[in-house]
């Protein structure tokens, strides 16, 4: 799965629109997609039903970046953030909004986290990830070279590349994301094939 297919009509809403979650829903800034596990669109939900424990199938996106070193960047989760607050995870990752392509989120959040906007993605997979509080459909690009990168302290803790010695000492520690432990088992020689 590397596309997103959207409904030619808006894709209804999850849970409906009623007389009492109307305002809510009008003060949600952030739609997200609903989609099936080939990639289609059902319907659209918003982030915080999303994450509620709804377990609804939505897209994100993460990009690894690595250096012709075979460093790989890694962003430290902001302290404010409800899931996972100031572990070490993935360069760049955030959702899919509604109406967008996979490759136009890719390229808004890693503007967004790392001012980072002229690279040549390459996709390496995608898998859903289930946890007890969310599903996503992951999409898993890397990025290989010497870029100009900006970590955007709104978004994130800090940024920084990481030998792969250190992060093979990290694992396991409470240091890194389990997502990012778990992926980067599953992508680390796909990602080292690159250089």
């Amino acid at each position: 799965m590397r596309v997103l297919i959207y409904p030619i009509e808006m894709a209804e809403e999850i849970p409906a629109k009623t007389a009492s979650n109307a305002q809510q829903k009008s003060r949600c800034s952030e739609w997200f997609p609903i989609i099936d596990e080939c990639g289609q669109v059902i319907a659209r939900s918003t982030r915080e039903y999303c994450h509620g424990g709804s377990r609804l199938l939505h897209p994100v996106v993460h990009l690894h970046i690595i250096d012709r070193h075979s460093r790989i960047y890694l962003q430290q989760r902001s302290r404010r953030k409800f899931i996972q607050p100031g572990k070490w995870d993935t360069a760049v990752g955030g959702h899919v909004d509604y109406g967008e392509s996979v490759l136009e989120a890719l390229y808004r959040e890693s503007f967004e986290e790392l001012c980072l906007s002229r690279y040549n993605p390459v996709f390496l997979e995608s898998y859903i990830y289930d946890s007890d509080r969310e599903r996503e459909a992951v999409f898993i690009f890397a990025a290989v070279g010497n870029y100009d990168i900006k970590p955007n302290k709104d978004e994130l803790e800090d940024g920084r590349f990481w030998e792969l010695e250190e992060i093979d000492a990290a694992y396991g520690k409470g240091i890194l994301t389990p997502n990012f432990e778990m992926e980067f088992s599953k992508i680390r020689k796909k990602l080292l094939a690159l250089l």
